[in-house]
C-alpha cells in the first residue's frame, strides 16, 4: 500500500536551536514533534521515517534491516523513528493507522509511503529518486534506452575473461588500464561512449579522472551488477 502526501512545515517548528534528535538502542535516532520540522522538514538529505511503537514486534524484527540501510547511506539518506505513541501528534497529521509504515520526506515534503515491514532493497527504491547523481552518471533503465535508440556504445572495461562471460548488448571491451591510452579509439566509435565496470567504483573514478582533463565520458551507474539487478539482457 503507498501513501501519498504533504506535511506543511507551519506552526514553530525546533529551529535551529532544536535539541538534537535522542538516539534509540541502535543506530537510527528518534524526531518527536519538537524537533520534526527541523530536522526531517528542512534537512538537506532525503529522509526515510519509520512510524513504530515499542509493543511493534514486526518492527523489532526489520530493526536490523533498517540499521544496516542507514549504515550504507550514511551521508546520502538520513534515517529517523518516530515512535506513535510518543509522538501522537506527527502520527495523527500524517494519518499513521499501522507500524511499521515508511515515509520519504525530500524537499520539505512526503513523496511515497509504505505500510507495513520491508527489506532493505525496497527502502533503496523509495529513496532512489531524491539521491543526488554524479556528474555523468546514467541509470540502468536509462542507458537501456539509450542503447536500443543506438545513441551510445557501451564500453566494457573488465578483463578480457569477464567480458567473455557476460557483458552489456553491442559492448566493446576496453580493460580499464588500457582506457586513457585508447582515448582517440574511444571517441571514434559509432556512438556516445559510456564505460562499465562491475560494481561501478572503477568507471566512477575514471569519470571524473578524465572529466577533470577536459574529456567527459559517462558511466553506468552501479556497472554491471546494476545492470544486471534490473533484470536487463546481457550477452553471453
Amino acid at each position: 500500500m503507498t501513501i501519498l502526501g504533504g506535511f506543511g512545515g507551519g506552526g514553530r517548528g525546533a529551529g535551529a536551536a532544536g535539541a538534537p534528535p535522542a538516539k534509540s538502542g541502535g543506530a537510527i535516532a528518534y524526531v518527536t514533534e519538537r524537533d520534526f520540522e527541523q530536522e526531517v522538514l528542512r534537512s538537506e538529505l532525503p529522509v526515510l521515517m519509520e512510524f513504530t511503537a515499542d509493543w511493534c514486534q514486526p518492527c523489532k524484527a526489520i530493526a536490523p534491516e533498517v540499521e544496516a540501510f542507514a549504515r550504507e547511506n550514511a551521508g546520502k539518506v538520513k534515517v529517523v523513528k518516530v515512535d506513535i505513541d510518543k509522538s501522537p501528534v506527527i502520527a495523527q497529521q500524517l494519518r499513521i493507522q499501522s507500524v511499521p509504515t515508511f515515509m520519504v520526506v525530500a524537499e520539505g515534503r512526503i513523496q511515497d509511503g509504505v505500510v507495513g515491514a520491508i527489506r532493505k532493497k525496497k527502502m533503496q527504491e523509495m529513496v532512489e529518486p531524491f539521491l543526488p547523481r554524479a556528474a555523468g552518471a546514467l541509470k540502468p533503465a536509462e542507458m537501456a534506452q539509450l542503447l536500443t535508440g543506438g545513441a551510445i556504445v557501451p564500453i566494457d572495461t573488465r578483463d578480457a575473461a569477464a567480458f567473455g562471460r557476460a557483458h552489456l548488448p553491442r559492448a566493446v571491451n576496453m580493460p580499464i588500464e588500457s582506457i586513457e591510452t585508447r582515448l582517440a579509439e574511444l571517441h571514434m566509435l559509432p556512438g556516445q561512449p559510456v564505460v562499465y565496470c562491475r560494481g561501478g567504483d572503477k568507471t566512477k573514478e575514471l569519470s571524473e579522472k578524465l572529466t577533470a582533463q577536459g574529456m567527459p565520458v559517462a558511466f553506468l551507474e552501479g556497472g554491471m551488477l546494476g545492470w544486471e539487478a534490473e533484470g536487463l539482457p546481457v550477452e553471453r
